[in-house]
Protein backbone atom coordinates (compact mmCIF):
# COMPACT_ATOMS: atom_id res chain seq x y z
CA UNK A 1 0.00 0.00 0.00
CA UNK A 2 4.53 3.17 -2.57
CA UNK A 3 6.78 6.07 -4.13
CA UNK A 4 10.51 5.61 -4.05
CA UNK A 5 11.20 9.09 -2.62
CA UNK A 6 9.53 8.02 0.61
CA UNK A 7 11.84 5.07 1.03
CA UNK A 8 14.83 6.25 3.00
CA UNK A 9 17.08 5.07 5.76
CA UNK A 10 18.98 7.18 8.25
CA UNK A 11 21.56 6.40 10.93
CA UNK A 12 19.55 4.43 13.43
CA UNK A 13 21.44 1.80 15.38
CA UNK A 14 20.71 -1.18 17.54
CA UNK A 15 23.02 -3.60 19.27
CA UNK A 16 22.92 -7.26 18.27
CA UNK A 17 23.81 -9.85 20.93
CA UNK A 18 26.41 -12.14 19.35
CA UNK A 19 27.41 -14.87 21.80
CA UNK A 20 25.59 -14.70 25.10
CA UNK A 21 22.25 -13.55 26.41
CA UNK A 22 21.59 -11.23 29.31
CA UNK A 23 18.47 -9.73 30.75
CA UNK A 24 17.17 -6.76 28.77
CA UNK A 25 17.66 -4.53 31.82
CA UNK A 26 21.36 -4.51 30.89
CA UNK A 27 20.50 -2.18 28.00
CA UNK A 28 20.65 1.58 28.35
CA UNK A 29 19.67 4.30 25.93
CA UNK A 30 22.40 6.52 24.51
CA UNK A 31 20.72 9.82 23.65
CA UNK A 32 23.86 11.19 22.02
CA UNK A 33 23.88 8.80 19.07
CA UNK A 34 20.84 9.96 17.15
CA UNK A 35 17.41 8.56 16.48
CA UNK A 36 16.61 5.55 18.66
CA UNK A 37 20.18 4.31 19.10
CA UNK A 38 21.31 2.36 22.14
CA UNK A 39 24.27 0.47 23.49
CA UNK A 40 24.35 -2.55 25.71
CA UNK A 41 26.62 -4.43 28.01
CA UNK A 42 27.53 -6.53 24.98
CA UNK A 43 29.84 -3.69 23.96
CA UNK A 44 29.89 -1.43 20.93
CA UNK A 45 29.09 -3.88 18.17
CA UNK A 46 26.30 -1.75 16.68
CA UNK A 47 24.47 -2.09 13.39
CA UNK A 48 22.28 0.36 11.51
CA UNK A 49 18.59 -0.44 11.74
CA UNK A 50 17.79 -1.20 8.11
CA UNK A 51 16.57 -4.07 5.96
CA UNK A 52 18.87 -7.10 6.31
CA UNK A 53 16.80 -9.54 4.26
CA UNK A 54 17.25 -12.00 2.81
CA UNK A 55 20.47 -12.77 4.70
CA UNK A 56 20.77 -14.81 7.90
CA UNK A 57 20.11 -12.38 10.74
CA UNK A 58 19.65 -12.30 14.51
CA UNK A 59 18.42 -9.33 16.54
CA UNK A 60 16.90 -8.68 19.95
CA UNK A 61 13.46 -7.93 18.53
CA UNK A 62 12.08 -6.68 21.86
CA UNK A 63 14.74 -4.02 22.25
CA UNK A 64 14.74 -3.07 18.55
CA UNK A 65 10.95 -2.63 18.62
CA UNK A 66 11.04 -0.44 21.71
CA UNK A 67 13.85 1.71 20.34
CA UNK A 68 12.15 2.24 16.97
CA UNK A 69 10.63 5.72 16.65
CA UNK A 70 9.42 5.49 13.06
CA UNK A 71 5.91 4.67 11.95
CA UNK A 72 7.32 1.75 9.97
CA UNK A 73 10.81 0.37 9.32
CA UNK A 74 11.48 -2.90 7.50
CA UNK A 75 14.32 -4.83 9.13
CA UNK A 76 14.09 -8.07 7.15
CA UNK A 77 12.49 -8.73 3.77
CA UNK A 78 12.78 -12.19 2.27
CA UNK A 79 11.03 -14.02 -0.53
CA UNK A 80 8.25 -15.39 1.65
CA UNK A 81 7.95 -13.10 4.69
CA UNK A 82 8.86 -9.66 5.96
CA UNK A 83 9.47 -8.17 9.43
CA UNK A 84 8.77 -4.50 10.10
CA UNK A 85 8.94 -2.39 13.26
CA UNK A 86 6.12 0.06 13.99
CA UNK A 87 5.48 2.88 16.47
CA UNK A 88 2.05 4.51 16.81
CA UNK A 89 1.80 7.84 18.61
CA UNK A 90 -0.85 8.43 21.28
CA UNK A 91 -4.28 8.33 19.63
CA UNK A 92 -2.82 7.22 16.29
CA UNK A 93 -4.02 4.18 14.37
CA UNK A 94 -2.75 2.14 11.45
CA UNK A 95 -5.91 2.88 9.48
CA UNK A 96 -8.49 0.47 8.14
CA UNK A 97 -6.87 -1.84 5.61
CA UNK A 98 -7.03 -5.31 4.10
CA UNK A 99 -4.37 -7.49 2.50
CA UNK A 100 -6.05 -9.87 0.02
CA UNK A 101 -3.25 -12.46 -0.09
CA UNK A 102 -1.07 -11.64 2.91
CA UNK A 103 -1.33 -13.17 6.37
CA UNK A 104 -0.07 -10.86 9.13
CA UNK A 105 1.27 -11.36 12.65
CA UNK A 106 1.61 -8.45 15.11
CA UNK A 107 3.19 -8.47 18.56
CA UNK A 108 2.98 -5.59 21.03
CA UNK A 109 6.16 -4.82 22.99
CA UNK A 110 5.03 -1.57 24.67
CA UNK A 111 1.78 0.28 25.29
CA UNK A 112 -1.88 -0.59 24.93
CA UNK A 113 -4.61 -0.26 22.34
CA UNK A 114 -7.40 -2.03 20.51
CA UNK A 115 -7.45 -4.22 17.43
CA UNK A 116 -10.52 -4.57 15.20
CA UNK A 117 -11.12 -7.12 12.46
CA UNK A 118 -13.96 -8.18 10.20
CA UNK A 119 -14.82 -9.57 6.78
CA UNK A 120 -16.18 -6.20 5.66
CA UNK A 121 -14.86 -2.71 6.21
CA UNK A 122 -18.24 -1.81 7.70
CA UNK A 123 -18.49 -5.01 9.72
CA UNK A 124 -15.60 -5.08 12.19
CA UNK A 125 -17.27 -7.52 14.55
CA UNK A 126 -14.02 -8.70 16.18
CA UNK A 127 -12.50 -6.32 18.74
CA UNK A 128 -9.95 -6.96 21.46
CA UNK A 129 -7.86 -4.85 23.83
CA UNK A 130 -4.12 -5.33 23.39
CA UNK A 131 -1.21 -4.83 25.81
CA UNK A 132 2.49 -5.66 26.19
CA UNK A 133 3.13 -9.18 24.85
CA UNK A 134 -0.19 -9.37 22.97
CA UNK A 135 0.10 -11.37 19.74
CA UNK A 136 -2.35 -10.67 16.91
CA UNK A 137 -3.03 -12.96 13.94
CA UNK A 138 -4.71 -11.36 10.91
CA UNK A 139 -5.84 -13.73 8.11
CA UNK A 140 -5.51 -12.65 4.50
CA UNK A 141 -8.61 -10.86 3.24
CA UNK A 142 -9.60 -9.61 6.70
CA UNK A 143 -10.24 -5.89 7.20
CA UNK A 144 -8.40 -4.65 10.28
CA UNK A 145 -7.19 -1.66 12.26
CA UNK A 146 -4.99 -1.14 15.32
CA UNK A 147 -5.25 1.98 17.48
CA UNK A 148 -3.11 3.29 20.31
CA UNK A 149 -5.40 4.05 23.26
CA UNK A 150 -2.63 4.50 25.85
CA UNK A 151 -0.54 7.45 27.00
CA UNK A 152 2.77 6.24 25.53
CA UNK A 153 3.72 5.22 21.97
CA UNK A 154 2.43 1.79 20.97
CA UNK A 155 5.49 -0.24 19.93
CA UNK A 156 4.96 -3.38 17.91
CA UNK A 157 6.50 -5.45 15.18
CA UNK A 158 4.74 -7.01 12.22
CA UNK A 159 5.42 -10.15 10.21
CA UNK A 160 3.90 -10.31 6.71
CA UNK A 161 3.73 -13.53 4.69
CA UNK A 162 4.41 -12.93 1.87
CA UNK A 163 6.09 -9.46 2.10
CA UNK A 164 3.75 -6.48 1.85
CA UNK A 165 6.23 -3.61 1.46
CA UNK A 166 9.29 -3.10 -0.72
CA UNK A 167 12.75 -4.01 0.49
CA UNK A 168 14.25 -1.25 2.62
CA UNK A 169 10.98 0.53 3.41
CA UNK A 170 11.21 3.28 6.02
CA UNK A 171 8.18 5.49 6.71
CA UNK A 172 9.13 7.99 9.37
CA UNK A 173 5.50 9.06 9.90
CA UNK A 174 2.05 7.78 9.02
CA UNK A 175 1.75 10.68 6.57
CA UNK A 176 4.85 9.42 4.77
CA UNK A 177 3.31 5.94 4.54
CA UNK A 178 0.02 7.26 3.17
CA UNK A 179 1.78 9.45 0.62
CA UNK A 180 3.80 6.46 -0.58
CA UNK A 181 0.83 4.12 -1.06
CA UNK A 182 0.17 4.76 -4.74
CA UNK A 183 3.31 3.12 -6.12
CA UNK A 184 6.82 2.24 -5.08
CA UNK A 185 9.97 0.51 -6.27
CA UNK A 186 12.59 -1.57 -4.51
CA UNK A 187 16.33 -1.05 -4.77
CA UNK A 188 16.60 -3.58 -7.59
CA UNK A 189 14.34 -1.43 -9.75
CA UNK A 190 11.38 -3.81 -9.75
CA UNK A 191 8.13 -1.93 -9.34
CA UNK A 192 5.94 -3.47 -6.64
CA UNK A 193 2.50 -2.34 -5.54
CA UNK A 194 0.90 -3.76 -2.40
CA UNK A 195 3.50 -6.52 -2.38
CA UNK A 196 3.08 -7.53 -6.06
CA UNK A 197 5.04 -7.07 -9.25
CA UNK A 198 3.21 -5.84 -12.40
CA UNK A 199 2.97 -9.43 -13.69
CA UNK A 200 1.60 -10.57 -10.33
CA UNK A 201 -1.13 -7.95 -10.67
CA UNK A 202 -1.95 -9.05 -14.20
CA UNK A 203 -2.37 -12.62 -13.07
CA UNK A 204 -4.38 -11.51 -10.04
CA UNK A 205 -6.79 -9.41 -12.15
CA UNK A 206 -7.17 -11.94 -14.98
CA UNK A 207 -10.77 -12.49 -13.90
CA UNK A 208 -11.60 -8.84 -14.73
CA UNK A 209 -9.91 -9.10 -18.13
CA UNK A 210 -12.05 -12.11 -19.02
CA UNK A 211 -15.24 -10.40 -17.87
CA UNK A 212 -14.34 -7.31 -19.89
CA UNK A 213 -13.86 -9.38 -23.03
CA UNK A 214 -17.23 -11.02 -22.44
CA UNK A 215 -18.84 -7.57 -22.29
CA UNK A 216 -17.23 -6.75 -25.62
CA UNK A 217 -18.75 -9.92 -27.13
CA UNK A 218 -22.14 -8.93 -25.75
CA UNK A 219 -21.93 -5.67 -27.66
CA UNK A 220 -21.80 -3.35 -24.65
CA UNK A 221 -20.37 0.04 -25.66
CA UNK A 222 -16.71 0.70 -24.97
CA UNK A 223 -17.30 3.80 -22.86
CA UNK A 224 -19.36 1.80 -20.39
CA UNK A 225 -16.84 -1.05 -20.31
CA UNK A 226 -13.94 1.31 -19.67
CA UNK A 227 -15.84 3.15 -16.94
CA UNK A 228 -16.74 -0.10 -15.20
CA UNK A 229 -13.37 -1.77 -15.33
CA UNK A 230 -11.33 1.29 -14.47
CA UNK A 231 -13.57 1.68 -11.43
CA UNK A 232 -13.07 -1.99 -10.57
CA UNK A 233 -9.33 -1.49 -10.81
CA UNK A 234 -9.55 1.37 -8.33
CA UNK A 235 -11.42 -0.90 -5.89
CA UNK A 236 -8.83 -3.66 -6.30
CA UNK A 237 -6.17 -1.10 -5.46
CA UNK A 238 -8.13 -0.27 -2.31
CA UNK A 239 -8.03 -3.91 -1.20
CA UNK A 240 -11.09 -5.50 -2.83
CA UNK A 241 -10.63 -8.88 -4.51
CA UNK A 242 -11.25 -8.76 -8.30
CA UNK A 243 -14.44 -10.74 -7.82
CA UNK A 244 -15.70 -8.45 -5.06
CA UNK A 245 -14.79 -5.36 -7.10
CA UNK A 246 -16.76 -6.71 -10.09
CA UNK A 247 -19.75 -7.56 -7.91
CA UNK A 248 -19.68 -4.13 -6.23
CA UNK A 249 -19.54 -2.10 -9.45
CA UNK A 250 -22.27 -4.22 -11.05
CA UNK A 251 -24.44 -3.61 -8.00
CA UNK A 252 -23.83 0.15 -8.21
CA UNK A 253 -25.08 0.06 -11.78
CA UNK A 254 -28.01 -2.26 -11.07
CA UNK A 255 -29.30 -0.32 -8.06
CA UNK A 256 -28.78 3.09 -9.60
CA UNK A 257 -26.20 4.13 -7.03
CA UNK A 258 -24.14 5.10 -10.06
CA UNK A 259 -26.29 7.11 -12.45
CA UNK A 260 -23.36 7.57 -14.82
CA UNK A 261 -22.92 3.82 -15.30
CA UNK A 262 -26.63 3.34 -15.91
CA UNK A 263 -26.63 6.14 -18.48
CA UNK A 264 -23.54 4.95 -20.35
CA UNK A 265 -24.89 1.41 -20.63
CA UNK A 266 -28.11 2.68 -22.21
CA UNK A 267 -26.13 4.55 -24.88
CA UNK A 268 -25.57 1.43 -26.96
Amino acid sequence: MYCAPYMYQYPYYVNVPMYTYRNSTDYWTDHNEGFGSYRSSYGHNRIMLKDYGANPFVININEATKQNNTYRTAIWTGNHLQVTLMSLNMGEDIGLEMHPNVDQFLRVEQGQGIVQMGKGRDNLNFQRRIFDDSAIMIPAGMWHNVKNTGNVPLKLYSIYAPPNHPFGTVHRTKADAMAAEESYGNENGNTVVFGRTPDDWLRYTEFLVKEGLEDVKRGINMTHILQEFILMGVLVGKGYSPEKAYETVEEWERTGESKILQKSKKNM
